[in-house]
């Protein structure tokens, strides 16, 4: 269950929010439950005191040509300019809050990221609508599209053929610093393990995309036990590449 609470300008926004939800209106902070807060400001996730919004102005300086070129998901989803005629097109299967997304909408890709979460759906949601408006993030912003869904149905629907997608599956005995962002502790309740990995890995490849992008714990098992064509090893976090044999 989550709560619905706003100020007096945006209540039409809210109920909006309650309704794709299934939130409850409340005009008064409930004590020890999550709830979305409707302002001004965006829309914030809430509890006993934690407050989490998105901001993807935070990772500007990530963005920069310099920067962003050193990442390791832009080095992975990297692909011979010869071997694209045509625009860049990526699935990000779980989306989350949008991190990876922005990096690969960053590089120049048309991102399509599905969250099936209608809770993190809307903040995320949110988060993309007011980067749209800030000067440096809104051509990025403007590549990112987010859609409520299970991505795992979804990706066998296409009507187009991706050349990248990115598949993150909670990992369920993943351990967390004891310095927890507040945005974890906040979205993590609502988060669950992916429920069948060999299914989400089928179809990713179902998709034809040229190249499949696992992102997973540095030290964390293969998904679904399959050997990738190469690793990009970091200290916390590696990404497992496979190059697509069905595009």
């Amino acid at each position: 269950m989550i709560y619905i609470l706003c100020d007096e300008k945006n209540e039409n926004e809210a109920r909006e929010v309650s309704e794709r939800t299934g939130g409850v209106m409340t005009d008064k902070a409930p004590c020890g439950e999550l709830y979305l807060y409707v302002s001004d400001k965006g829309i914030s996730i809430n509890k006993d005191g934690l407050s989490y919004m998105g901001d993807f102005t935070a990772e500007i300086k990530r963005l920069k040509h310099n920067n962003l070129s050193h990442e390791m998901l832009i080095k992975a989803s990297k692909m011979k300019d010869t071997a694209l005629n045509h625009e860049k097109t990526a699935i990000d299967a779980t989306a989350g809050m949008g991190d990876d997304s922005l990096l690969l909408a960053a590089a120049g890709f048309n991102v399509y990221m599905y969250e099936y979460n209608p809770v993190i759906y809307t903040l995320l949601k949110d988060t993309v609508k007011r980067a749209l408006r800030d000067e440096f993030l809104s051509e990025i912003a403007g590549r990112m599209h987010v859609i409520n869904g299970d991505s795992t149905v979804m990706m066998k629907e296409l009507d187009f053929r991706p050349d990248v997608v990115l598949l993150d599956p909670m990992f369920p005995q993943r351990k967390k610093s004891g310095m927890i962002k507040k945005k974890f502790q906040l979205l993590q309740c609502l988060e669950s393990p992916c429920a069948n990995e060999t299914e989400m890995m089928e179809s990713g490849f179902a998709t034809g995309a040229k190249r499949i992008i696992v992102k997973r714990p540095a030290n964390g098992p293969l998904l679904s036990d399959r050997k990738p064509d190469y690793q990009i090893m970091g200290n916390s976090i590696r990404y497992d590449c496979y190059n697509n044999c069905l595009h």
